[in-house]
């Protein structure tokens, strides 16, 4: 895989805000990685929701499934993902929340 592939703007919300709230305040580094993932996949998708398992994001992200787990978990509760899906074995669907954008 080519390392440069294309630019994916990012909000500076997402860099002087949550960076220091989620890593900092917070202690969950994860969390933030898993955000930025779901982040730049949203982006190349024109933020449509982002298909993806516990899997595929662990190996995506070099976390363990356990971390995803938790990292997901704080994201919903922090309102910055919502993650649906057609039934309890279906693979997720997480749809990236930008808050900061509104109004």
């Amino acid at each position: 895989m080519p390392r440069f592939r294309e630019t994916i703007p990012i909000d500076d919300y997402v860099i002087d805000v949550l960076m220091r709230d989620i890593v900092g305040h917070a202690q969950q580094p994860a969390a933030y990685l898993v955000y930025l993932y779901l982040y730049g996949q949203a982006a190349r998708k024109k933020w449509k929701p982002v298909v993806a398992s516990v899997r595929m994001l662990a190996d995506a992200t070099g976390l363990s499934k356990s971390a995803i787990q938790i990292a997901l978990a704080k994201l919903r509760r922090r309102e910055l993902i919502v993650t649906t899906s057609d039934h309890a074995t279906a693979t997720s669907r997480h749809r990236v929340l930008r808050h900061w954008r509104t109004g």
